[in-house]
């Protein structure tokens, strides 16, 4: 998934002098309180870390209160969904207007329907809502379903997501892994070319814990190594 990225970063977190005999633990009490909150000096949403202390004396810094500041090297994982970025996420509710999507477990997305491609059709089956693929009746997204789909904007305030279906390369993971080839190479130009004609065909016809974040670093790293 786009949107995912490890950073190494040189940090210093200020901490109070009743913190002195347990600085490790404070440190990370520092670092956890900015977990899956939107950052402008990382440039995304941190969702795990990895500190080295390198100062074995602290600095004290002068004031009214003399906190005192430790350097860190950190390794961190960040979230930093733009526009145009694929992106996966759970279906959690379905409507004739809209999927509403949670993406790793924090980030809500929505998807109203005219930014989803007339090829699926809403549909009640056995009384379950879901979008039905009109060329391929195997695909087909309900709650509870797995998706891609492309990032038109994202509020970092709120971290709420507006997605899209339109491009052939979106809609559900499964059917997609098993059917589409080479999904992540597609043609950027192409899909905005895309996502625009069906814009104005449908306008003409109104129609996890912190201590474990390491392994999902190591994890993710791996990840990548493998793409490329």
């Amino acid at each position: 998934m786009e949107g995912l990225s490890v950073a190494d970063a040189d940090l210093v977190v200020y901490l109070h002098p009743s913190k002195s005999s347990k600085v490790s633990q404070a440190i990370l009490r520092e670092l956890s309180s900015s977990l899956f909150k939107f950052n402008e000096a990382f440039g995304g949403v941190l969702l795990a870390y990895d500190v080295n202390i390198l100062d074995k004396q602290a600095k004290i810094l002068s004031g009214v209160h003399p906190y005192f500041g430790v350097r860190l090297k950190a390794n961190l994982l960040l979230f930093s969904p733009k526009s145009d970025m694929l992106l996966e996420g759970k279906v959690v509710k379905l409507s004739q207007e809209s999927i509403h999507v949670i993406i790793l477990g924090f980030s809500s997305a929505i998807i109203t329907a005219e930014n989803i491609r007339r090829e699926f059709k809403y549909k009640t089956k056995d009384n379950e809502e879901l979008f039905a693929s009109r060329s391929h009746k195997r695909h087909v997204i309900k709650v509870g379903t797995m998706i891609r789909f492309l990032v038109k904007s994202f509020d970092e305030e709120i971290l709420h997501i507006i997605g899209s279906l339109m491009p052939a390369c979106t809609g559900s993971i499964r059917w997609l892994d098993r059917n589409s080839e080479e999904i992540s190479e597609f043609d950027r130009s192409a899909t905005k070319s895309t996502d625009r004609e069906w814009q104005e065909d449908k306008t003409v016809d109104e129609g996890a814990t912190p201590l474990s974040y390491n392994n999902h670093i190591q994890k993710f790293k791996k990840r990548r190594i493998s793409e490329d």
